[in-house]
């Protein structure tokens, strides 16, 4: 398994102001913040795992090195410029889909996903209509076991309420070395 570098810093930011309403930020994940979101997967038994808003696959790249070797990601995102990143990760694991996660369900069916051990998410539910982040989160709440987590990082706690209203849990974790500092929420479905 070979893991391709990232884009530099400079045409992450570039490419993240071209299209800050989908990528939500302008500054590329730190290793504190990657780490923080990826630590809360049981990798011994998740067999399926969501990310969306992949990016150009900072958090990607720690998900695999967690991952088992039959485990298999399934990663969203929109930004063409970003998919060609992701598709540049050598790893038989992942599976990058271009596409809104509004189709979740269409591309969990046509990878024989018939369930989701773990969601783990970067999209920026603030800057998108309340309705369609409602949605998505419920499809992937839908989805995911019993037991099974939504990890979801934000930049403030604005929509917190989100996770609270499909899930009825929110743990917060803080992450203050990132920029800007960041919030992972952790939803389990029970």
């Amino acid at each position: 398994m070979e893991i391709m570098s990232n884009m530099g810093n400079m045409d992450f930011f570039r490419e993240s102001l071209k299209n800050i309403r989908t990528t939500g930020t302008i500054t590329r994940s730190s290793r504190s913040l990657c780490k923080n979101m990826v630590k809360h997967v049981n990798y011994k038994e998740a067999t399926f795992i969501v990310e969306l808003g992949a990016g150009d696959g900072v958090i990607t790249k720690h998900i695999l090195k967690n991952m088992k070797a039959d485990a298999k990601l399934l990663s969203f995102e929109v930004n063409p410029e970003f998919c060609k990143r992701l598709r540049a990760i050598n790893d038989e694991r992942l599976i990058v889909v271009e596409d809104s996660a509004e189709n979740l369900e269409r591309h969990l069916r046509e990878n024989s996903f018939d369930h989701i051990d773990s969601v783990i998410s970067a999209i920026p539910f603030v800057s998108l209509p309340d309705e369609l982040g409602l949605n998505i989160i419920s499809e992937c709440e839908k989805f995911l076991k019993k037991g099974g987590l939504f990890i979801q990082v934000h930049y403030s706690l604005l929509a917190k309420k989100l996770y609270q209203k499909v899930f009825g849990n929110v743990d917060v974790n803080f992450v203050p070395i990132n920029i800007p500092p960041a919030f992972v929420l952790v939803s389990e479905k029970r």
